[in-house]
């Protein structure tokens, strides 16, 4: 047990003496990507993500086909934030959030460099501001992702998702080239090994959970296996109402969901 903490401990001394000088020689370079909107300011985030994956352990599956070209809208179950790192790294995107993140440390800083569209649900006019954003992000054919839960689950099981944002880009959706692709996502193993129903919340992050803590707990652990699972675009007749998208979507996510963490490697999209 002994030899086990100071391993864990080894692991995390490691990650940090390579990812902070790192991370602080990329700062500077990604705010005058976006100040100047050189073309590599939606690529550079990705390749920090896979860096920080494999630096991290975290092993990265794909399946199905990502849409790659056009407006596109992710609509994805979230667990944890390490859902960022494994989406961040298979392509260039970015994340809708809560307003508050932007004032964390050190996180709301990467977000703001990853371009996050940021959310306000306690005031009208800055939602309102947020969905404007969304939409005229999408109108410039960028791929953006919403964790449509809202909140983090355990990852047991996929919370019910909110219309609301959805809804922000209802305009967009009704435009032939605006794609929606649901995005199912699940911890699956942990140093080659399936997990258990009892050991997903300690990967999830969620609840009162503080951050600092759980991040070394990651990091402490052996290498983590996670399933992205890319399903079929919706049809214009899903896209027509934000509602019927929503329900149609989450329905798809939260079968998928349940394939993969019965063990299976590719879900049957209904």
């Amino acid at each position: 047990m002994r030899t086990h903490h100071i391993l864990g401990r080894v692991r995390i001394g490691l990650f940090l003496v390579v990812i902070v000088p790192v991370t602080l020689a990329l700062i500077p370079v990604q705010w005058l990507a976006l100040r100047v909107q050189a073309p590599y300011a939606a690529r550079l985030p990705m390749l920090y993500h896979r860096f920080a994956a494999r630096l991290m352990g975290l092993r990265v599956r794909v399946s199905g086909v990502p849409l790659n070209a056009g407006p596109r809208l992710f609509l994805c179950n979230h667990s944890s934030w390490l859902d960022i790192i494994a989406l961040g790294s298979v392509m260039p995107l970015s994340f809708v959030a809560r307003a508050d993140v932007a004032d964390w440390p050190i996180f709301g800083l990467f977000a703001k460099l990853q371009r996050t569209v940021f959310v306000d649900r306690t005031r009208k006019m800055a939602t309102k501001q947020a969905r404007d954003a969304l939409a005229g992000r999408l109108q410039h054919k960028e791929a953006i992702v919403l964790f449509a839960e809202g909140t983090t689950s355990d990852g047991n099981r996929v919370l019910s998702f909110r219309s609301a944002l959805i809804g922000a880009v209802s305009g967009s959706l009704e435009e032939p080239d605006t794609a929606l692709q649901p995005v199912a996502m699940a911890y699956r193993r942990r140093s080659g090994l399936p997990l258990m129903r009892h050991e997903r919340p300690a990967i999830a992050w969620y609840g009162d959970m503080e951050l600092i803590p759980h991040f070394g707990g990651v990091l402490k652990g052996g290498p983590i296996e996670v399933e992205i699972c890319f399903g079929p675009p919706l049809t214009a007749e899903h896209k027509a109402d934000r509602k019927a998208a929503t329900h149609y979507a989450e329905r798809q996510i939260r079968v998928a969901v349940a394939t993969l963490l019965r063990g299976r490697d590719r879900p049957d999209w209904q």
